[in-house]
């Protein structure tokens, strides 16, 4: 028979997909000895048996009520026991760490009968109706479906009654008040009373738990995170510790080390009398972890030890929350904790150089979007001026954007393309989606460990919170800050989640330290000492090589610096762009083959003077020059414009322009209904006389040229959109006639390997007799995924991927990474069957996907032996590379 509940004391870390991560880390810590409450988890495979089918798993609640009265016999009391009742927590907990994002609900086991006996044994009447309140109100709006807002507006309207300015001056008797006030609410809204049977409310909160799988904020996280749809979540269910006691207790969130910088020390918040949701929510300010020294000495001895005992366990930084109920610690949960860019490459190299982790398990730890991250600009604060307000540094970077104050408000106007930052007094889960909409979340509540801030330091997001300063009115849309300044929605302001400072419009950017040390090479500190290490660690690993896709000598001498092994990609048709759009239009409208050559050869010593920079920039390593790619009209005049002008001459009776006469004429017969599937690439080289000629010439006299200058260049020649080897065969003669001529003429040896781009299926699918004629491919994976899923990349991003993103079709646009189940299909086979007809043939890739993460780690695996991506994103690149042979030792992190 299947089994479903497990008890803390049956599990470890190594079980999260079962038990989901907070009852594995619960049971972990129990293992460890540490003081946590007793409880047990139903695992995600109950819930998913719950999803599939919408009813209970078989022989659930049998388990359940096994494993309640283990607890039961433990603690000494029952389940809502009257004189003395035990009270249960009932959470969630996915395998993958999703802040707020899922159900939770505290006191199981309250109910008219046992309100009386917590209050006598507590010796604290308010204590207990303020437990009740807040179960009624979760239960409310978790289990029964009543619209939170509701609950939370009788609440301010209480305490605005009572003149309180939280809900501590709230005393027994307004809270006895308060939990009336829920119960007819519930009633009036879903037609049933609370439930006063413990029992029932144990089995609703588990299966609103798992409903909860598939709330709007989750299914938008799992989007936004890539998390899978079917892990399903385990819930927790553990006895009930209290920190809103009275002053002797309260609730805490703690960290290893800085989650923002990565650096050793005590991070967290301390709330005084107030239950663990109150912390995470941000409904009071909490004062800093080290305030508790002075509250409650020996508790914080206790839990240093025990911070440290598990960072040397988990060896690495840890989350942890915990509680302490009259002078006794209790621990909560401790999870690997979410951190920021900066802190993730600090804490690769500062734990290795502890000896906690070895520099490989570093590796692993870090990821090349967190590096991106770190490439971005910062705001220059010599030319910003004085802030309006300052907040907790939750997140870091630098955001501009319209200050909105809901979520819906950013959702729109980042959809209309605006650029937008929430400001909330505190975020809930619900405000999920402005989350991911905004550029900046900016709070005036809560500190480092509020859901603001776990959130966006997961999603990379610049965060600022606790700006106190600010007096955040979201009903009249405006904020006002301690100086006078008054920010209504839609002005511009900007965040900088590094510093905790808020300015008032855009303030100027600068590169990053990151960025700086790239470039130039100067010596590095802090975390840039960090990332040069982990750099330098993967180029160690590696064994794809990284190219760079450059048109110019001055991205191809950037790329170099960035540590980029030579130009995957040059793309010829950026050479004809300017004053040599008229040289090509006038190839175009050559009446004759003379009238051609002209333009031609003047078209050739340009072409020479780019090729020979780009050379020059890459001595020593290899350039693939790529021949002409786009159909010719792209380099004609717009046919609209065109035909407007020449009908407004006529209508004023003027003589037309012959030029543009014949302009129009070529564009109306070169025009195409789909000119990505026309005449392009090496169809237009075999069509139009003399043009591969004239490129071929001009790299192979700009190799001549630096030859002669002592260079030692290694230029390859690259033919576009090959389908058929017949193509390929034509466009190689060409080739070869023309170096053979620049040889005999220049008295020195011109090679250049030959080879195509692997861009359409047909192509992937005959590679085995196309690598006969060439001798290296790579795959232009942005033509390959647009005729391989029938896309048309400039219209179907905007038009229909966010339905598609949003209904599942595809986790994400498969032109930003690459959809490994049809491309990278055709990508296996063109390796397979290009290197068994050519076993010495070189592979790479320079689309889009050279550059993206996920991507790098499929061609490593592929057998590609490079990849070619954009200058910025070459270091992005070179990590991802050596994680992705670091995957294929299996000497990474075990975690």
């Amino acid at each position: 028979m299947v089994r479903y509940v497990y008890d803390f004391q049956e599990g470890g870390r190594d079980m999260a997909d079962l038990l989901g991560g907070k009852g594995a880390n619960l049971a972990e810590m129990t293992r460890l000895g540490l003081p946590v409450p007793p409880g047990f988890t139903v695992s995600t495979e109950a819930c998913r048996v719950y999803l599939a089918t919408g009813a209970e798993p078989e022989g659930l609640s049998r388990e359940v009520s096994r494993h309640l009265a283990a607890l039961e016999d433990s603690a000494g009391r029952r389940l809502g026991q009257a004189d003395d009742p035990l009270l249960l927590s009932v959470r969630s907990g996915a395998q993958v760490s999703m802040p707020g994002m899922m159900e939770t609900v505290l006191d199981i086991g309250l109910n008219d009968d046992s309100v009386p006996g917590l209050a006598g044994v507590s010796g604290n009447e308010r204590f207990a109706w303020d437990s009740y309140r807040r179960l009624v109100q979760m239960f409310g709006s978790t289990v029964m479906g009543v619209d939170a807002a509701l609950f939370e507006d009788a609440l301010t309207l209480l305490k605005e009654e009572r003149g309180a300015p939280d809900d501590v001056h709230l005393d027994a008797g307004d809270l006895a008040r308060l939990v009336e006030t829920y119960k007819d609410l519930i009633r009036r809204e879903t037609g049933e009373s609370f439930p006063q049977s413990p029992a029932e409310q144990l089995q609703r909160a588990i299966l609103a738990v798992f409903e909860s799988w598939n709330g709007e904020r989750a299914r938008l996280y799992r989007r936004r995170e890539h998390i899978p749809d079917d892990l399903g979540t385990a819930v927790t269910v553990q006895r009930m510790v209290f920190g809103n006691l009275g002053h002797d207790s309260g609730s805490g969130v703690a960290f290893t080390r800085d989650p923002a910088t990565g650096r050793p020390g005590l991070y967290g918040d301390y709330l005084p009398d107030a239950q663990g949701e109150d912390v995470v929510a941000g409904i009071r300010n909490t004062v800093p972890l080290a305030e508790l020294e002075r509250l409650d000495p020996l508790s914080y001895r206790r839990l240093l030890d025990h911070m440290g005992t598990l960072e040397r366990h988990y060896r690495d930084l840890c989350d942890i929350e915990f509680t302490i109920e009259r002078g006794t610690l209790w621990m909560l949960q401790t999870r690997v904790g979410k951190r920021t860019a900066e802190a993730a490459f600090t804490l690769a190299t500062e734990l290795a150089d502890e000896g906690l982790i070895t520099p490989r398990e570093g590796l692993e730890r870090v990821s090349g979007e967190e590096l991106a991250r770190l490439m971005f600009p910062r705001f220059d604060t010599s030319a910003t001026g004085d802030p309006i307000a300052r907040g907790i540094p939750a997140s870091p970077g630098a955001a501009v954007g319209a200050a909105v104050f809901d979520s819906a408000e950013a959702v729109r106007r980042a959809e209309a393309g605006e650029k937008v930052v929430l400001v909330r007094q505190e975020t809930t889960p619900d405000d999920l989606p402005g989350m991911v909409a905004a550029q900046a979340v900016l709070t005036s509540r809560g500190g480092k460990t509020s859901h603001a801030a776990v959130v966006a330091r997961g999603m990379g997001k610049v965060c600022v919170c606790g700006a106190e300063e600010l007096a955040v009115d979201t009903g009249r849309r405006r904020f006002t800050a301690r100086d006078g300044t008054v920010v209504e929605e839609g002005t511009v302001v900007s965040v900088d989640g590094s510093t905790g400072a808020v300015y008032p419009g855009a303030a100027p950017l600068v590169d990053s330290a990151v960025m700086r040390y790239l470039e130039t090479g100067e010596s590095a500190e802090g975390v840039v000492a960090s990332v040069a290490r982990v750099l330098r660690g993967a180029d160690d690993l590696r064994r794809l090589e990284v190219r760079a896709n450059a048109d110019t000598p001055e991205d191809a001498a950037r790329a170099r610096r960035f540590g980029a092994q030579g130009i995957g990609l040059c793309r010829t048709e950026h050479m004809f762009l300017g004053e040599r759009r008229k040289l090509v239009e006038e190839m175009i409208l050559a009446p004759d083959d003379a009238t051609r050559d002209r333009a031609l050869d003047a078209l050739l010593p340009l072409q020479r003077r780019d090729f020979t920079g780009i050379l020059e920039a890459m001595d020593g390593l290899p350039v693939t020059i790529r021949l002409l790619d786009p159909p010719l009209h792209e380099f004609l005049p717009d046919r609209t414009g065109l035909a407007v002008r020449l009908a407004a001459a006529e209508a004023r009776g003027e003589r037309p322009d012959p030029r543009e006469v014949a302009l129009l004429d070529a564009v109306n017969r070169m025009h195409e209904e789909n000119p990505m599937l026309g005449l392009r690439g090496v169809r237009l080289g075999l069509v139009v006389p003399g043009l591969v000629a004239m490129q071929v010439r001009a790299l192979a006299e700009a190799v001549v040229e630096r030859t002669g200058a002592g260079g030692s260049p290694m230029a390859e020649i690259m033919v576009p959109l090959v389908g058929a080897v017949e193509e390929l065969q034509l466009a190689r003669a060409e080739v070869e006639r023309v170096l053979a001529e620049v040889s005999e003429a220049s008295g020195v040896p011109v090679t250049c390997p030959v080879g195509t781009m692997i861009e359409l299926p047909r192509a992937a699918l005959t590679a085995g007799r196309i690598a006969g004629e060439a001798e290296f491919f790579s795959f232009g994976t942005n033509d390959l995924t647009q005729t391989s899923w029938g896309f048309s990349r400039d219209d179907v991003e905007a038009e229909f991927f966010p339905a598609y993103l949003d209904k599942g079709v595809f986790s994400v646009s498969p032109f930003e990474t690459l959809d490994r189940e049809g491309v990278g299909r055709l990508v296996g086979i063109a390796v397979a069957e290009g290197r068994a007809a050519r076993p010495d043939l070189k592979i790479g890739v320079c689309g889009e996907h050279g550059g993206d993460p996920d991507s790098v780690h499929f061609f490593h695996d592929a057998g590609l032996d490079y990849v070619s991506c954009s200058p910025f994103r070459v270091p992005v690149a070179r990590l991802e590379a050596g994680r992705a042979a670091l995957a294929g030792t299996g000497d990474g992190d075990d975690r």
